[in-house]
């Protein structure tokens, strides 16, 4: 049987899936594409926004909410800058505030120069900020991640990348939305090359455009997850006799000649 062309099946309860995110247009995207050196300017490091960028976050939430998935995510994880935070709390936020429902904001009014309302947290998922999903580029000693002078290396990228999906599988969740940077989308989701078939591996790998949403699936194939088996069912019980159903009406028939 050639494998590369059959479905392949894993259990349920060692896969987890990934909602992953490009955060929407930044300030540094504008800067960069007259000038490729912006990307690399402290100046633009923790860059917010666009007004476009805000559009491209309003289409995404309407998108979610649209297609059911606002629903479905368990938990919000976002790189701890300002682009990838704003696009989180945008699309992944609560329900606009109701009388008599008082709840603390996930983004307070004008959050970045934004000119936007303030973002609630009624009814939506936890958000938990991870500095293993930052930016390419790391400026700032107070970041312990930093390296003095010296930019991370691609390999590197890709390393911190496949660190960050082995501590996906401490969480407990199982429907993650992950909202991030083109880089290590890219980087990360390149080292599963060989995984697939080459149609497969252009889906996954290609370049994350702004705002863009991509569902995948992840396979714990090394057996180091611990997420508990909840959809299963054991079946005989109760105790007792559970024969192939053939064997059983095979019985059947011959009891009924029996009588």
């Amino acid at each position: 049987m050639d494998t590369a062309i059959t479905p392949g099946l894993y259990p349920l309860h060692r896969c987890k899936t990934l909602h992953l995110v490009r955060h929407a247009q930044g300030v540094h995207n504008v800067a960069g594409e007259k000038d490729q050196a912006a990307f690399s300017s402290e100046e633009y490091f923790d860059a917010q926004l666009t007004p476009l960028g805000w559009q491209q976050v309003d289409n995404l939430h309407k998108h979610v909410h649209e297609t059911g998935l606002s629903k479905k995510v368990d938990l919000v994880i976002v790189s701890p800058l300002l682009r990838t935070m704003q696009t989180a709390v945008g699309v992944f936020g609560g329900e606009e505030y109701k009388d008599g429902i008082n709840v603390p904001p996930l983004m307070v009014a004008n959050a970045g120069e934004s000119a936007r309302l303030e973002i609630s947290s009624l009814n939506c998922p936890p958000f938990v900020a991870v500095e293993l999903c930052r930016e390419h580029l790391i400026e700032s000693d107070d970041d312990d991640l930093w390296v003095a002078d010296t930019r991370e290396k691609n390999k590197d990228v890709a390393s911190r990348g496949m660190q960050f999906l082995n501590w996906l599988w401490t969480r407990k969740e199982k429907e993650i939305a992950v909202v991030t940077h083109s880089g290590l989308l890219y980087h990360t989701l390149s080292a599963f090359d060989h995984d697939c078939h080459p149609s497969v591996t252009t889906e996954i790998s290609k370049r994350f455009v702004n705002c863009e949403l991509r569902s995948i699936v992840l396979v714990d194939r090394s057996m180091m997850g611990s997420d508990p088996i909840t959809t299963n069912y054991p079946g005989n019980i109760p105790s007792g006799l559970d024969l192939p159903s053939d064997v059983a009406a095979e019985k059947l028939s011959d009891k009924g000649n029996a009588n």
